[in-house]
């Protein structure tokens, strides 16, 4: 039997996201998420994707990430999706750093593991809690294989001249100071089906990705390649998101320790937490925010304003990276929902080739779409994301060939040698 199925995973600090991908055709045959891992009221919702399957969840104290993934496990197998199928081919795992070393989905071995573990430091939310759930499903099918699939692979094509700092250079290479950048599964994703849409190969389009969800990033990509984008050492440079700051006087933070006597910590908090759209509003969803706005709230139409300046700029830097664009589309949560923040982004970039149609634009799908007008020099377009079929893409192109050649042993499966 051939081995076509892919288990997507996603691991929190406190919770697991997943989806069952068969490659095939790369349709879904479940997806769920575990919450609150760790606490008493955990919950674990599971939705089975085929034969009009119907969601199902339990609720109730989850220990830890071991805990929640035998609890997925039972779920899957209840729909005859089990982890001990000879169907599954891998487990992907979502992996946020992987510095300069992972510029592309690798198989894990200890090797590995103790690299991603090395750039902790620079990924301290998030790298630990992804390290859980690699380790962790290793223990439950040593036998498979398990591959890394990492938020920052795709921006590592960035030329030096975008990655440095300008600052001295033996301090940031002490630190692995420069620009990684995120989301990257998403702009490589989106980038790829915005040529698609076009009718075009990716290697002969320019793209500007515009990935506009709570956390929010820009890209520009050269066929096919990223070489700059607006996130830096951490997912809190670049945009307006909807509580970090986004780009900022380094000076700011000097100024709130020494006049505000504001701890370092505090100062993290404010600027990744307390900021952004809930800083200047109260607020982080798009929806209200326009609501509020339409009501005559002026905090919430400064708000906005702000969000959409900082969204211009990047627009226009990237326009003049690039030289030639071809496209500009937004995609995540707000670029794909919220008609106004893509009208008022483009809105007076007319000199640029760039504009909407505004029925076009109010028209809401799941499918990727133009909303520009006939003709436009510039293609505007609406590209809903879907980092999950990245990453299960990604993980069977590097697993398939290696379980194509390899011998089979008594029971008929490819030995797991990779």
């Amino acid at each position: 039997m051939t081995a076509t199925r892919v288990l997507v995973l996603n691991s929190g600090s406190s919770s697991v996201k997943y989806q069952l991908l068969d490659m095939r055709d790369s349709g879904r045959l479940a997806m769920g998420l575990v919450e609150r891992i760790g606490e008493r009221n955990s919950r674990l919702k599971h939705t089975p994707l085929t034969d009009g399957g119907v969601s199902r969840e339990r609720t109730g104290p989850i220990a830890d990430h071991e805990a929640a993934l035998k609890a997925v496990a039972e779920e899957l197998a209840e729909d005859g999706l089990g982890l001990d199928s000879p169907e599954l081919a891998a487990i992907g795992h979502r992996v946020v750093h992987g510095g300069q070393t992972f510029t592309a989905p690798t198989v894990v071995d200890d090797a590995v593991l103790a690299e991603i573990e090395r750039l902790i430091p620079v990924a301290p939310l998030h790298n630990p809690a992804n390290l859980t759930g690699i380790r962790t499903a290793r223990a439950l099918r040593p036998d498979l294989p398990q591959v890394a699939v990492f938020d920052t692979a795709f921006h590592t094509t960035m030329p030096e001249s975008a990655a440095r700092y300008a600052i001295d250079v033996e301090t940031a290479d002490a630190h692995r100071i420069r620009r990684y950048g995120f989301h990257g599964t998403s702009h490589a994703y989106v980038s790829r089906a915005t040529a698609e849409l076009l009718g075009r190969a990716p290697e002969d389009v320019n793209v500007i990705v515009l990935h506009l969800g709570n956390g929010a990033s820009a890209s520009a990509v050269e066929g096919g390649r990223c070489v700059d984008t607006s996130m830096g050492l951490t997912p809190l440079e670049g945009l307006v998101m909807g509580t970090r700051s986004g780009d900022l006087d380094p000076a700011v933070i000097f100024h709130l320790m020494r006049v505000g006597e504001m701890s370092t910590d505090e100062i993290d908090t404010l600027l990744n937490k307390k900021s952004g759209l809930t800083g200047l509003c109260g607020d982080n969803d798009m929806r209200e925010i326009q609501r509020r706005i339409d009501e005559g709230d002026g905090r919430a139409k400064l708000a906005f304003d702000i969000y959409i300046h900082r969204l211009k700029k990047y627009i226009g830097a990237y326009c003049a990276v690039l030289g030639r664009v071809d496209a500009v589309a937004f995609t995540a949560g707000v670029g794909e929902n919220a008609a106004p923040v893509r009208a008022a982004a483009v809105a007076g970039l007319e000199v640029l080739g760039l504009a909407v149609d505004g029925d076009l634009n109010a028209v809401r799908g799941d499918e990727p779409r133009l909303i520009s007008p006939a003709g436009a020099r510039v293609a505007v377009a609406v590209v809903p994301t879907d980092e999950e079929l990245e990453i299960a893409t990604q993980t069977y192109a590097l697993v398939a060939p290696a379980r194509k050649n390899a011998p089979e042993n008594a029971h008929g499966n490819a030995r797991d040698n990779i």
